[in-house]
């Protein structure tokens, strides 16, 4: 079941100085976190804020190359999360109703959705995975109690 989402928040990780990206479901509570490279998250900011570059950045290019092509977006996924890595896919449809699918890093699809209009969409085992990958951290992160030795 895929569930649609919209960016919710972008955001800086305290401990890593990296950008997250919090999805958030449209008809939903879902939640996903998903960290990003500094350049992904700068294209994911300047469409957010509408701040149109002097010269076309490369989801602007990858967007025209599309359109030119005669496809437009008709949604990205976030399909897999594997080794703490997700997975997304680019669906593309032409003028006759063909489709494509490219592969993509998740980042990569957020950037080009933004800018397409195109909806988000996480797989609804990518939030089951991710909820389970926080329970998991969350109980192996040390007890109040054993902070200074940590910090020790």
């Amino acid at each position: 079941m895929l569930v649609e989402v919209r960016v919710g928040a972008l955001i800086m990780d305290p401990n890593s100085n990296t950008p997250i990206v919090v999805l958030k479901g449209v008809e939903s509570e879902a939640v996903l976190p998903i960290w990003v490279g500094a350049y992904e998250a700068n294209a994911i900011a300047l469409e957010i804020e509408k701040i149109v570059p002097q010269r076309p950045m490369t989801h602007d290019l990858l967007r025209n190359l599309i359109i030119q092509m005669g496809y437009r977006v008709e949604r990205v996924i976030v399909t897999d999360l594997r080794d703490n890595t997700f997975y997304a896919v680019i669906d593309l449809v032409d003028e006759d109703g063909e489709k494509v699918s490219l592969d993509a890093r998740p980042s990569d699809a957020i950037a080009l959705a933004l800018r397409t209009d195109s909806p988000i969409y996480v797989d609804q085992r990518v939030l089951d995975l991710s909820s389970a990958n926080i329970v998991e951290e969350k109980e192996e992160a040390p007890s109040e109690e054993e902070w200074p030795d940590v910090i020790e």
